[in-house]
């Protein structure tokens, strides 16, 4: 369960997460200057470098990770990444999450069912 961080557009966390700071330093993001810290972190997929799996590690190694994320398709970066760092993972969900959930909404996420409810 957390604070939902939403972003429109795809990721890259290789360059675009700082994993000392939690921080979103790709200007280019609806989201840049927000931290992924404790949130769930929704947006439609990742991109770039397979390094970017590497990264999301990071962010769980140094404590500034989000508690979940929520792709609409998952790519095999992140799901790399969230495998590694044990941190829960959803997609493919029958309503669009991008769309349907608001950045500050709390949501809860069991990866385990697939499942992402929006509390309020």
């Amino acid at each position: 369960m957390g604070e939902a961080l939403v972003s429109a557009n795809p990721i890259s966390f290789l360059g675009g997460v700082d994993s000392n700071t939690g921080r979103v330093v790709d200007e280019t993001l609806d989201i840049n200057g927000a931290n992924v810290k404790g949130k769930v972190l929704i947006f439609p997929n990742g991109k770039g470098s397979t390094v970017g799996s590497y990264v999301i590690y990071s962010l769980k190694r140094f404590g500034n990770h989000p508690v979940a994320l929520v792709n609409r398709e998952a790519d095999p970066v992140t799901v790399v990444g969230c495998a590694m760092a044990k941190i829960p993972l959803v997609d493919r969900l029958n309503l669009d999450p991008v769309i349907n959930v608001k950045t500050g909404a709390k949501v809860l996420v069991d990866g385990f069912q697939g499942l992402l409810k929006v509390l309020e």
